[in-house]
């Protein structure tokens, strides 16, 4: 695949997934980590620290808040005559009331300075959300219940307002952490890499040098059981190399000279010298790191929903509130505390909090879930789209195939083993650097030593094997010396497409070996598994009718367009989009990149190192088809949590509020506030819960 730079230029699709804040739960003016991470240039060092630092500062800060409130609670608790009554005891002194007050000013100040603050915030901004409720239901119980202590006729409820902040704190710190557990995995993946790296210099000596300072081009030594330091080609030696954090390959991938490897990957047994190639924000773990963080920032349509929802649930709270309140001073309730403790309860119930967190947490989970899975989502609304997906177009040559020759038939003429045959020919073809003949040596089990090695361009090989002359020429070499070919299964081989070369010993056409473009065996499950749920599946290819036809019946695909030209091939995109059918196009993203960009939902596979592919909404790191059923079923399984989620978090407030108001008080039935705040965190942890689920039966 073409190495492809995406720090220079953004494409449509990335500026469409970079648009909006990011996706988890703001509270705007609470903790600008709001500002989740860097833009998507901004891939390396300082600005992830600075932001992961800013992040566990405002963790930090929430934690050291909720220890300190919860301290002054105590005492509040004691203090307040509710709680006396309710425990069977009695402790009064002159004065009491007013160390109350003190005690839950301190709580006030301290532990609800966030709220406040936000609560500016939001309405400077003119946009009134959570923070709006908290800060109005905390400060309408203080400036009352202060008032009751200097003199006000009521009852003053201050264990109410400081159990309340404790909650809202502990939620906040619960949820914040959480929320940075997905950049927490960005920074392990950043660690991946080692400190330093063993760089050859042209004397022979070997020095260490810190990963800064390797530049593309430099001679790395990776000694067995190292991280390899950057990615690069092998120049020198053979081992295997462990994946498995990279691309989810679980099996340690064989490395000889020419082979890619990936910085960050576990070097095995042998040593090896590689050479340079990527580094810094061009390497591939920058490019997963800035593809996560892309789709952390790309805005989720259900995200959208969920801010809709939070805004008029604020709206009807502040309303609910203002209405239950005047309501229920004209029934003639004798104490105003009364109706103001049933609006402060209303609105301290409603707090959209688990609205606010529906969506983050399962984002969060789904990203980690699909980065596990060697899915990377660039575009997270694409990826929700792909749960509707109707048509999926491949690719053919690198997606449904490997993209290089391999021997898929051996005929035997004249009845020599079809084993014998391919052995002599692997034999005379172990000498050559032609494609078909890599293919043939890679399907023998062996060969035999062999000589006087001729090559005849465009006709074939020769060489001496146990003392016979054994040629593998091609039709045409035939044909030019009269030879004859009879056989039914050559007709089945030509009307598939395929490359047949022949095998002649001592002159003697003995038989036929039939090569094609190998189709990989994830192909027929995958394409099974996409049909078996009512998708259609279909190829595009620069390829003949012939061999487009074969990999089809093969692979048990609806439809095929063959001979398309890559220019050609958003067009045949749009004209199956024209059926009807959401559609998504699965490519290498070399040539396909505008009908990636096309689809519905672009898929580009085998990534390898060059994740960058510019156009594609998802990027498969690893070279499989079945990755795309992966992909349906992570999509489904997210959305179904996401509305789950928002059933949930709406559907609470509906029960909630009438509740709070006191639409049940005749019946002897009261939601105090500090019962609406247990409450309301409950259904927090419920959607917490809920969105960790979905790690349950999605693991990789």
């Amino acid at each position: 695949m073409k190495p492809t730079n995406h720090h220079h230029h953004q494409s449509p699709m990335q500026r469409r997934s970079s648009e909006g804040g990011f996706i988890q739960h703001e509270h705007k003016g609470v903790h600008d980590a709001g500002q989740h991470g860097p833009t998507s240039g901004e891939v390396k060092g300082s600005h992830h620290h600075d932001h992961q630092a800013h992040g566990e500062h405002m963790i930090a800060d929430f934690q050291r808040r909720f220890w300190v409130s919860l301290v002054f609670t105590i005492p509040v608790l004691i203090l307040s005559p509710l709680i006396q009554d309710f425990l069977g005891f009695t402790l009064t002194f002159p004065g009491d009331s007013y160390l109350l007050f003190l005690l839950s000013s301190i709580i006030f100040w301290y532990g609800g300075y966030p709220f406040l603050k936000g609560l500016i915030d939001e309405l400077r901004q003119r946009n009134p959300g959570m923070m709006t409720l908290i800060g109005v239901a905390i400060l309408t119980a203080y400036i009352y219940s202060g008032a009751v202590v200097f003199g006000l006729p009521g009852a003053a409820f201050f264990w109410e307002l400081a159990t309340l902040v404790d909650i809202m704190l502990l939620g906040h710190w619960i949820e914040m952490r959480s929320v940075m557990g997905a950049s927490r995995a960005l920074e392990a993946l950043a660690q991946l890499l080692p400190q330093a790296a063993h760089r050859l210099l042209p004397s022979g000596e070997v020095e260490e040098v810190p990963l800064e300072e390797i530049e593309a081009g430099d001679r790395l030594l990776v000694k067995p059981g190292e991280k390899i330091p950057a990615d690069g080609v092998v120049v020198e030696g053979q081992t295997e190399v462990n994946e498995s954090l990279l691309t989810g390959e679980s099996k340690p991938v064989e490395k000889k000279v020419q082979a890619q490897v990936i910085g960050g990957s576990i070097n095995g047994s042998g040593s090896i010298t590689v050479e340079v190639q990527k580094t810094g924000s061009d390497s591939f773990i920058s490019q997963v790191i800035n593809l996560v963080r892309e789709a952390q920032a790309s805005k989720s349509h259900t995200q959208n929903l969920a801010d809709r929802a939070a805004f008029w649930l604020t709206i009807i709270a502040l309303s609910a509130g203002a209405v239950t309140f005047l309501l229920w001073l004209t029934v003639g309730r004798e104490a105003l505390a009364f109706s103001l403790e049933r609006a402060v309860t209303v609105m301290v119930i409603t707090c959209p909090h688990a609205l606010g967190l529906a969506i983050p947490l399962v984002v969060a989970v789904s990203t980690s879930l699909s980065a596990q899975k060697g899915l990377l989502i660039r575009n997270r609304q694409a990826f929700e789209n792909a749960r509707r997906l109707k048509a999926v177009i491949f690719d053919k040559t690198g997606t449904l195939t490997q993209g290089k020759f391999g021997v898929t038939d051996v005929i035997s003429l004249s009845g020599q083993a079809e084993e014998t045959l391919l052995t002599l020919a692997a034999s005379v073809e172990s000498l050559s650097e032609h494609p078909i003949a890599q293919g043939i040596v890679e399907k023998a089990k062996k060969t035999r030593p062999a000589e006087d090695f001729l090559a005849r361009a465009g006709r074939g090989v020769e060489a001496r094997v146990d003392g016979k002359k054994v040629e593998v020429v091609s039709l045409g070499y035939l044909e030019e010396r009269g030879v004859e070919v009879n056989h039914p299964g050559l007709d089945e081989l030509f009307e598939q497409g395929k490359t047949v070369v022949f095998i002649l010993i001592e002159g003697k056409l003995e038989g036929a070996i039939a090569l094609a473009d190998v189709i990989r065996p994830e192909s027929r499950e995958a394409v099974a598994q996409l049909k078996a749920r009512g998708i259609k599946c279909l190829m595009l290819t620069g390829d003949n009718q012939k061999v487009a036809r074969w990999v089809a019946q093969e692979v048990g695909l609806d439809d095929f367009f063959a001979q398309v030209l890559p220019q050609e091939k958003s067009a045949r995109v749009q004209e199956v989009q024209r059926r009807g059918l959401l559609t998504a196009m699965v490519g290498d993203g070399v040539n396909d990149a505008p009908a990636l960009a096309q689809a519905d939902v672009g898929i580009a596979i085998g990534a390898g190192t060059d994740v960058a592919v510019e156009t594609a909404d998802i990027v498969l790191v690893q070279n499989n088809p079945q990755a795309v059923v992966s992909i349906l079923n992570l999509a489904q399984a997210t959305y179904r949590k996401m509305i789950q989620n928002l059933f949930w978090a709406t559907g609470y407030n509906a029960v909630a509020i009438p509740l709070a108001a006191g639409v049940l008080y005749p019946f002897g039935i009261l939601l105090s506030p500090a019962v609406g705040a247990v409450l309301m965190s409950l259904s927090t942890v419920i959607v917490a819960v809920n969105a960790q689920l979905l790690k349950v039966g999605n693991n990789a």
